[in-house]
């Protein structure tokens, strides 16, 4: 389990992001369009998991603007911005941010959660997903994981970015 904060308050997850090196659990999320995403989806290609609570906090929103910005600076790496919202909610604020180089995906109705160990046991957020960063190489490896200790926080972008480069 990990032990996170959130507003300095303690906060466990059922369990610990996937380890570097590993092999990346498989998964299926709901996209905006009510099609599946899929991690084969990106097969060949650089992923990265943005992963949160809910875009209807600033920052979770502002996450999901920061790895669209981050997106457009690596070939051949697709951002996954991965929360329980609705995909209609990943749709609406996407088309009124202007976000277009982020895939979303919908844990809603997927194994994800438990999949990736990321799921809030208790606290004021339970049952969400804990802010987190999954980096994915070309061969489905997990070579970078971020598992953001204070949920009020952002993830380390400069940390993501060094670990793309």
């Amino acid at each position: 389990m990990a032990n996170i904060t959130f507003d300095g308050n303690p906060v466990t997850t059922i369990g610990d992001l996937p380890e570097v090196g590993s092999t990346a659990p498989v998964f299926t999320l709901t996209g905006s369009d009510l099609g599946e995403v899929k991690l084969s989806d990106f097969t060949g290609k650089r992923v990265v998991l943005n992963i949160f609570p809910s875009l209807d906090t600033g920052v979770c929103a502002q996450s999901v603007r920061a790895f669209n910005k981050l997106a457009e600076e690596f070939d051949n790496t697709v951002v996954v911005a991965v929360s329980m919202d609705l995909p209609f909610a990943h749709d609406r604020f996407c088309a009124a941010e202007g976000i277009n180089n982020v895939v979303t995906g919908s844990a809603f109705r997927s194994s994800f959660p438990d999949d990736y160990q990321v799921v809030m046991t208790d606290g004021p957020l339970q049952g969400l997903l804990s802010r987190s960063v999954v980096i994915i190489d070309e061969d489905g490896k997990v070579t970078y994981t971020e598992q953001v200790p204070e949920g009020r926080n952002e993830p380390d972008y400069d940390s993501a970015k060094a670990a793309l480069k």
